[in-house]
């Protein structure tokens, strides 16, 4: 078995674009072989800033020989009345590049066969530019020179190799050839591939660690060598982890200080021009405390480090500096003040200030708040949070550092006086800040948190600005997460259609809710919970979760069929929602009518799982005596009705937890 080998080098790319570029790389060489009928064992993905690699191991040396059957016509056409061959007969056999002669008579009708020989992989892997790599899609595209081609930067050289051999093609004016490229400065020349076999030595010879995962673990030994060195503790971020591994080729781990007079701005802000503007790793003392130190990752080696240190830490206090200012100068504001500067802030020019959206949020947290059962104590913290919670925006340090809103609100806040339940709500209200992430931890900042996202879907909504497709310039689907999330979260058991009107926002309020439980819930079974009548968030998702996991009981697909069998009669007909007991003339009817008197009294107070267990246990077979002792639709239409009114009864049921009928049981 052979190896492929096919490297596309670039200028640097983002960071962020590196690991997602290969993975379709890889996804898109792994279909075109699929569909091109050759078979391999594995892929393996290399990637740098300069370069997107796949290398194919166990190719086959051609595609699978195969048999073709193809129907033509029936024996009754193929031939006319003096048995000359028919023109239908002779244009099927002329497209398939045979004559009639050639064909083959199955029964009633005439088939094409012939055995299609395999081609060799070299002769298909020559279109691998055409259909694998100009066909590959970025978030951010780049052209040059005169060409209308777009990539996500432009293609400096192009390795394509079977084995020893070049498999040629070219995009644009770079052809594919055994000639790869080392370090950009440790290794400045070509390096001619002998096979694609050494690939990763030959890249190693000349400082690049091709493998991405080898690489990072080289990053992480290294920065673990300075940690034990100094004894600091370091926390691996994950995002900024892959980020800088996919900003170099052959990492040099180094350690860098700062003046510890910058120990006095608050940690968040020196770790936010740490981590998130320089990308270095921020490091801690034995006692847990911030060390006037960093740790960052070079490219290249350590001959030099000095000039490459001293550089680094310039940037970084020149950040810390303006950091330091603007933390002295807002502490002179007050508070007050800085709240008074929002009705002069736009919220959106349709919508208007953020004085007023806040206004707008306050009304919602006082109906929340009854909701989510706050205390006296809290109900005076989240209105007084409502009444300030966006103020920080007037700050110096937000305003050069804006991802530290609501970091810096809790800060200023607390220097103001206020409870630390107030600051924590203003930089809770802000949370979740992705799909995944973390949620407010006090009461009060989740009910401003839910409130302040409640009045963004709303009032963007009535003016028209609802997202569509992928557009959602202001993160409304991430808000509306954060409000099912949040909800679900503190338990809150209420309808939220007491606070939203607008149909179309609800219909998105449930597309969410959808999105959320996709991968744990069957899609028929949330279209089921979806279609109750009420919009109540947590019990939509305790329904969705209770039922799924039952779907493979044994009387799951009985009980589904019974109640559905139940809503389908009531659906379909007219009649009077009262129910005559004098009507009665079997004891189904009796006990189906004690049994939800008594259950009518009890269900609201039920939980799910009991409520669903009662559906599957109880009435289910109350359905099917039901249904084997009486006539529903009878020619008497007082007692038809009545017998209606009585299922009925169950469907209002069933009702409140699923629309049962749109469950699948085949």
């Amino acid at each position: 078995m052979s190896k492929y080998l096919l490297e596309i080098g670039l200028e640097e790319m983002p960071a962020h674009l590196v690991t997602p570029a290969v993975e379709q790389l890889a996804e898109r060489v792994s279909n075109f072989l699929t569909e091109n009928q050759v078979n391999f064992k594995r892929i393996l993905k290399f990637s740098t800033p300069r370069r997107l690699a796949i290398l194919v191991e166990g190719i086959a040396d051609k595609s699978e020989s195969k048999d073709e059957e193809v129907k033509g016509p029936s024996a009754k056409i193929a031939k006319d009345v003096e048995g000359s061959w028919t023109k239908a007969i002779q244009g099927f056999s002329h497209g398939q590049g045979m004559i009639p002669e050639d064909l083959i008579l199955k029964g009633d009708y005439y088939f094409a066969e012939r055995h299609i020989e395999g081609i060799a992989t070299s002769e298909i892997l020559t279109r691998i530019g055409d259909e694998v790599i100009k066909k590959m899609t970025f978030s951010t595209y780049m052209k040059w020179g005169n060409n209308d081609f777009l990539f996500v930067r432009p293609i400096q050289w192009l390795v394509s190799l079977l084995d020893a051999a070049v498999v040629p093609f070219e995009i644009l004016d770079v052809r594919a050839s055994r000639v790869s490229h080392g370090h950009r400065f440790l290794a400045n020349h070509s390096i001619e591939l002998v096979d694609a076999k050494f690939y990763e030595k030959a890249l190693q010879d000349n400082f690049v660690i091709v493998y991405a995962p080898a690489r990072k673990l080289v990053v992480v030994q290294q920065i673990m060598h300075l940690v034990e060195k100094h004894n600091w503790t370091v926390e691996l971020h994950s995002d900024l982890l892959e980020e800088v591994n996919n900003l170099v080729e052959w990492p040099t781990a180094f350690v860098g200080s700062f003046d510890e007079k910058y120990l006095e701005v608050p940690a968040e802000v020196l770790v936010t021009s740490m981590r998130d503007n320089q990308r270095y790793f921020e490091v801690y003392d034995s006692d847990n405390h911030l060390a006037a130190n960093f740790i960052s990752i070079r490219n290249g080696n350590s001959e030099f480090i000095e000039n490459v240190i001293a550089g680094n830490e310039k940037v970084l206090v020149a950040r810390l500096e303006d950091a330091k200012f603007f933390w002295e100068e807002d502490k002179k504001l007050k508070l007050d003040d800085l709240v008074a500067k929002l009705s002069a802030i736009t919220f959106h020019a349709k919508i208007g200030s953020l004085s007023e959206h806040m206004a707008r949020t306050k009304l919602l947290t006082e109906k929340l708040g009854e909701i989510a059962n706050l205390t006296a104590a809290e109900k005076k913290d989240v209105a007084r949070a409502a009444d300030i919670y966006k103020f920080d925006l007037t700050t110096g340090m937000v305003n050069e550092f804006d991802e530290l809103q609501g970091v810096m609100g809790e800060k200023y806040a607390l220097l103001a006086g206020e409870t630390a339940n107030v600051a924590a709500a203003v930089r809770e209200h802000y949370l979740p800040t992705s799909s995944d992430g973390l949620l407010p931890a006090t009461k009060v900042g989740a009910v401003l948190a839910v409130a302040d996202k409640l009045d963004s879907l709303i009032s963007f909504f009535a003016v028209g600005l609802i997202p569509s497709g992928s557009n959602d310039p202001y993160a409304l689907r991430r808000a509306t997460a954060g409000v099912i999330r949040i909800i679900e979260s503190q338990g809150w058991d209420f309808d939220l259609t007491d606070f939203i009107k607008d149909t179309k926002l609800i219909g998105f309020v449930k597309g969410r809710i959808a999105k959320q439980l996709e991968n744990e819930v069957r899609t028929d079974i949330i279209d089921a919970v979806l279609a109750v009548e009420k919009l109540n968030v947590l019990q939509i998702m305790v329904n969705a979760r209770i039922i799924d996991k039952h779907k493979t009981y044994d009387l799951f697909k009985p009980a589904m069929e019974a109640v559905t069998r139940v809503i389908n009669i009531v659906k379909k007909e007219n009649f009077a929602a009262e129910i005559n007991t004098n009507l009665f003339d079997s004891a189904a009817e009796k006990q189906l009518y004690d049994f939800l008197e008594t259950t009518n009294d009890e269900w609201d107070n039920l939980s799910a799982e009991i409520r669903f267990r009662t559906i599957i246990h109880a009435f289910t077979p109350m359905i099917t005596a039901f249904f084997d002792e009486v006539m529903v639709m009878v020619e008497d239409a007082t007692v038809k009705n009545n017998r209606l009114a009585l299922l009925n009864g169950l469907t209002r049921l069933t009702s409140t937890m699923a629309d049962f009928s749109l469950i699948l049981t085949k």
